[in-house]
């Protein structure tokens, strides 16, 4: 009794199964990978020596519409083949039951209908041309890329600048209303400023990303940088990443793990405030006392011009050189590949189709490889590290000023008390 198995993978959609995860002991299995030259040579075999059962996933891999599905069902049953779908309610043996089998073929011409368009979709892709649906705000769809929309561009690019600017996510998206009139959600300005579109990318729905496909708004050292941003305020507690203050968001009680709040103290009839810092959610009884803002702000400064060279000086930057040269070979690997695949084509190694598989797959690869390059620190941190050490430094930024520069540098500050005294501990990020 012989049994035999058939399997098709259409290339642009899926990968190839694995011949061997059928669940029965097979003595021979087809195998088709974009065309069905496989099938044909099934059915010639069956002609010189019957099989006994033929396994398959779905019947719609038999062909490529429910007409070559039902006749090639019907040359199976003349030749005595009983044809048994592991993955679909049916078999030879209850082929009889034609209702069952009209409305299988009934789904099976909706399926295939949709793998059309997906494979519409895959050509798209392979040719690096744009997902289907409407352009981010900022582009327009050109021929096959999408092109720089020259009146909306600017507002996102002036978007993206006020964000590397200050820090803040929730301020960027009111300067855009201000200055614009652009009004737009801190979820919709979050996808802004993750969209791989405005970085010169083009993200597909299977989350791969091909890179340089058309112009950018923004250069891939602003691109890691909002990177950096985004997830330095992602340790922040909620809605602290735009506070006014350097401070918030940053201050921790040793004492009781509670944050520090930045509160403000009026007197009545005069104009002059007070800044303290106070524990949020103190468990403590007594709870634990308020700190004058000030006082934590010019320790915090002294202890980073004392602390930071240090900390940036024992940081292992050779092994950090050989990781960014590491991803670089691997890079120039994949793009020597890729220069390859035209010489590969004209000699009939590859047939175009599958060219533009395999250079499409280096395409994703190279851009991932990027991705992880620009999530390493910048080269120059030593030299950045001696210019804010100068205490000079930080006393002429503003506050938000201020406020940027300590989440580029600082994960935490802990407040440590010692009775009614108190010192800190600067924790950095790296």
């Amino acid at each position: 009794m012989k049994i035999i198995a058939y399997s098709y993978t259409d290339p642009l959609l899926e990968v190839a199964s694995d011949e061997t995860n059928w669940g029965w002991e097979i003595d021979q299995v087809y195998q088709d990978l974009g065309k069905r030259t496989q099938l044909q040579q099934l059915f010639t075999d069956c002609q010189t020596e019957a099989a006994a059962y033929l396994l398959i996933r779905r019947l719609e891999e038999l062909g490529d519409s429910v007409e070559q599905v039902s006749d090639r069902l019907n040359q199976l049953e003349t030749m005595g083949v009983m044809v048994i779908v592991t993955e679909q309610p049916y078999t030879s043996e209850n082929a009889h039951l034609r209702v069952e089998l009209l409305n299988l073929l009934h789904q099976i011409q909706r399926q295939q209908r949709s793998r059309r368009i997906s494979q519409g979709h895959a050509r798209n892709r392979l040719e690096t041309a744009p997902p289907p649906g409407k352009a981010p705000y900022g582009y327009r769809r050109g021929k096959g890329k999408y092109t720089i929309d020259r009146s909306t561009s600017p507002v996102v690019k002036d978007f993206f600048d006020n964000f590397l600017l200050y820090g803040s996510l929730r301020g960027a998206v009111r300067y855009l209303a201000k200055k614009y009139g652009k009004k737009i959600s801190v979820t919709t300005g979050r996808r802004w400023l993750t969209n791989p579109v405005y970085r010169g990318d083009t993200a597909y729905q299977n989350d791969e990303i091909i890179s340089n496909t058309h112009i950018p708004i923004i250069s891939r050292e602003e691109a890691a940088q909002v990177d950096r941003i985004l997830r330095r305020n992602s340790r922040l507690p909620p809605r602290t990443a735009s506070a006014n203050r350097s401070l918030a968001g940053l201050v921790v009680c040793a004492e009781c793990q509670s944050h520090l709040r930045v509160t403000r103290v009026t007197q009545r009839h005069q104009d002059k405030e007070y800044l303290y810092l106070r524990s949020i959610s103190c468990p403590q009884n007594p709870k634990c006392r308020a700190i004058a803002y000030q006082e934590v702000l010019e320790q915090t400064i002294e202890t980073v011009c004392r602390d930071l060279p240090l900390a940036v000086a024992g940081m292992n930057f050779p092994q950090l050189d050989a990781i960014k040269n590491s991803l670089g070979d691997a890079i120039a690997r994949q793009q020597e590949i890729l220069s390859a695949l035209p010489a590969l084509t004209e000699t009939g190694i590859l047939d175009l189709e599958t060219a533009k598989l395999r250079a499409y797959k280096l395409h994703t690869e190279i851009s991932a490889l990027q991705a992880k390059l620009a999530t390493l620190p910048p080269v120059n941190l030593r030299s950045v590290a001696q210019a804010v050490s100068i205490r000079q430094f930080w006393l002429d930024l503003s506050e938000t000023e201020r406020r940027f520069y300590f989440r580029e540098f600082i994960r935490q500050i802990e407040i440590i008390r010692q009775g009614k005294e108190w010192k800190l501990q600067v924790i950095f990020i790296f």
